[in-house]
């Protein structure tokens, strides 16, 4: 199985030092988003975890924790976010030179094939333009050259949450949407990064950029040195997503990015009221067990296969 940390709330930025808590315990409770009393522990070792998934915009904090990470021999994967935006739309982000020196160490640590660019949302407005957003994406392919052979992108979905924090952003249009694709697919090609989408309901491969899947079985099997079975599924997270399933350790509302075009933070008062009772020993992410919890075992399995197959 694969452990994502996480597509809730930026484990490695803000809660690396918990996340290592939990990896030495060899387990973590997850409160059921929409229930909860509902806990799930899962157990965090390598009979059961093939790959921990990790998605930030911010990998400073994990840096120290590489070595002792590789030494578990589960595999791990970096999706580390880095777009243009100012303070005014990725207010707590850090600086992007900043960001993009910890992407750099973060792939001489573990290999630019596991680690992945993401650029995204794209939005465009009068500040972010489309001209702005090319010239931004080729001054960080360039810094990015020989630290990731792959970029994902998407373009920004007015979910409900997105359209409360960030009132007048607009999606993209499907003219300008091509436009792009073609222009980033080519300044990456030029740097050696193959862009691909991931849950694009407009198809893009006419313009360079391949409908691909972010945690996909070939990006896995290679961060794991790993082959896995065939027979896994997908992803049932969002449409046109065909993603290899993961558990989602993390937890809503909890990010202190507040980017304004999050999904997973509904109100920057709420964070901050979560983040608060963020305890680094606890088995939670937030808080700890109550009265009334619900807990049980997880159901985990291994993806790997462990047939040999002789030719």
């Amino acid at each position: 199985m694969l452990i994502f940390a996480s597509g809730r709330t930026d484990i490695p930025a803000f809660y690396s030092q918990w996340f290592m808590n939990r990896v030495r315990a060899g387990f973590v409770d997850v409160r059921n988003p929409y229930y909860g009393e509902q806990v799930s522990r899962f157990k965090l070792t390598r009979d059961v975890v093939d790959c921990f998934v990790f998605c930030t915009k911010n990998p400073a904090p994990m840096l120290p924790y590489l070595e002792e990470l590789k030494s578990l021999g589960i595999g791990l994967y970096f999706f580390v976010t880095i777009t243009p935006y100012d303070k005014d739309v990725e207010p707590n982000v850090p600086e992007k030179s900043a960001v993009m020196d910890s992407f750099i160490e973060l792939s001489n640590a573990l290999g630019k094939d596991r680690v992945c660019w993401r650029y995204d949302p794209i939005f465009c407005d009068e500040k972010y333009s489309v001209s702005f957003h090319i010239k931004a994406f080729r001054s960080m392919a360039e810094k990015l050259h020989g630290s990731t052979d792959r970029c994902i992108i998407s373009f920004i979905d007015l979910y409900a949450k997105t359209k409360k924090n960030f009132p007048g952003v607009k999606e993209v249009s499907e003219n300008d949407q091509k436009f792009l694709a073609s222009s980033l697919s080519r300044i990456a090609f030029e740097n050696g990064i193959k862009i691909e989408s991931c849950a694009e309901k407009l198809d893009l491969t006419s313009c360079g950029v391949e409908q691909g899947a972010c945690v996909s079985r070939e990006v896995i099997e290679k961060a794991a040195n790993i082959h896995l079975l065939q027979k896994i599924g997908v992803s049932v997270l969002r449409k046109h997503c065909i993603c290899l399933p993961t558990s989602d350790i993390g937890a809503y509302n909890s990010c202190p990015h507040l980017c304004k075009y999050c999904y997973a933070n509904y109100d920057a008062r709420l964070v901050a009221k979560n983040h608060a009772v963020h305890n680094p020993q606890s088995n939670f992410l937030l808080g700890e067990s109550k009265e009334g919890d619900i807990l049980k075992n997880a159901r985990q399995k291994s993806f790997r296969d462990e047939q040999l197959f002789l030719f």
